[in-house]
């Protein structure tokens, strides 16, 4: 009687201190967890379960590596919000899979993504055909974000355009530049044009139909 005792209390005590323990870690949808975050999660859940089943486990030696756990992925966290590179390793990059409704069969191969499902992807997302897909984003988390094309007064599909970030936390995104065929002198020049002279002052900036949208850091 004691020992089921000791495991119904065992139980309330670790799902209260795992529900402390994701709080602390910030807070993100299912979809939006990282490779780092659903291996935390597993190895919290699993120290959990070791306690449970095994009362003989001293309590400290299964909440020490909880703890433990936490502020590692928490002193990650800090890090990838301070190191693009760092957040790209982590939680991959967003790949561009129709591009001005092409196809781009490289970045699929790159990705591990076949026409299975893009088409599962974009029936969840009521498109039936891909002519009517202007941009489909493959994002981090695996979702599909898809642009449709823009149609005229005749109900004809027609070419939109798309938000292109060009610096994110100072850093220049040369990939996007060639994406839109402009180059790392072209956006310094235009930027200082209107008084930006420091790139690395620079939060955010991205351009959509000529025009650039700026954030500073710290504004």
């Amino acid at each position: 009687m004691t020992e089921y005792l000791t495991i119904v209390l065992r139980t309330i005590m670790f799902y209260i201190l795992i529900l402390g323990i994701f709080r602390m870690m910030g807070k993100r949808e299912i979809g939006e967890l990282s490779i780092l975050d659903l291996v935390v999660f597993i190895m919290i859940g699993e120290l959990a379960v070791v306690a449970i089943e095994r009362p003989n486990v001293r309590i400290l030696h299964a909440i020490l590596p909880m703890v433990l756990l936490m502020v590692i992925q928490i002193m990650m966290a800090f890090i990838s919000l301070k190191s693009k590179k760092f957040r790209n390793f982590v939680d991959g990059k967003p790949s561009i899979i129709i591009n001005r409704g092409k196809i781009d069969e490289k970045a699929m191969r790159n990705q591990r993504y076949n026409f299975d499902d893009l088409m599962t992807q974009l029936r969840e997302k009521d498109i039936r055909s891909i002519a009517d897909v202007e941009f489909a984003i493959l994002e981090s988390s695996g979702s599909l974000s898809v642009i449709e094309k823009v149609k005229n007064n005749n109900n004809e599909p027609q070419q939109g355009d798309i938000t292109i970030p060009l610096i994110l936390d100072g850093t220049i995104e040369e990939g996007n530049l060639q994406s839109i065929n402009k180059t790392n002198l072209w956006l310094r020049q235009e930027l200082k044009k209107r008084g930006y002279r420091d790139l690395k002052k620079i939060s955010f900036c991205s351009y959509e139909n000529g025009e650039f949208f700026i954030d500073m850091q710290d504004e």
